[in-house]
């Protein structure tokens, strides 16, 4: 079976993956297409998957760290944060969800 989905924090890391793409696709490539070129189509697809990806991440995250005691104050809210900037839960998965899931094995 796959090691990502095998354990919480596994699943967080591929949620993460999702949401941080949706992110990018919305901002880069579907805003573009409904401002420069006046085809908001993609918007509504992109901007619905990122919304449901986005509501998601933020509940894994909760329920993560939840399970594992995260402090809230050193882990939690950073990476919740994570998903709010571009490229934010790349970033957060290489710093703080990798090298935990990298114990767990």
């Amino acid at each position: 079976m796959n090691k990502f989905l095998t354990s919480s924090i596994g699943r967080l890391r591929a949620m993460a993956f999702l949401e941080g793409l949706s992110l990018i696709l919305l901002l880069f490539i579907a805003m573009p297409l409904k401002y420069g070129f006046g085809l908001p189509a993609m918007v509504k697809v992109v901007g619905m998957a990122h919304g449901v990806l986005f509501i998601g991440f933020v509940l894994l995250t909760l329920m993560v760290s939840i399970e594992q005691r995260w402090s809230f104050l050193s882990t939690t809210w950073k990476v919740l944060l994570s998903s709010m900037v571009p490229f934010g839960t790349f970033y957060i998965d290489k710093k703080i969800l990798e090298p935990m899931h990298s114990k767990k094995e």
